[in-house]
């Protein structure tokens, strides 16, 4: 799933694509709510339906949401 600036999802909106590894694609957004940047992760369809991978990945935002540092992003976990 390859969004662009502009796409809506639920309450954030895609600013631009910042980085692309492994495990999926990560986007600058905005939180419209709350108004502020967040970064937004997207895993592959293929991944989304391997039970390990997803595993995986609530392991890594569960991880980035123990630190808590100004320079430091906080995961919004959500499945839109």
């Amino acid at each position: 799933m390859r969004l662009t600036a502009g796409t809506s999802l639920g309450p954030y909106e895609v600013l631009e694509a910042i980085g692309a590894g492994g495990m999926g694609e990560v986007y600058r957004a905005r939180d419209t709510k709350l108004k502020r940047d967040v970064a937004i992760k997207i895993l592959p369809d293929e991944f989304s339906r391997d039970h390990d991978r997803v595993s995986r990945f609530q392991r890594e935002a569960e991880v980035l949401a123990s630190l808590d540092h100004a320079s430091y992003c906080t995961p919004v976990n959500e499945v839109c």
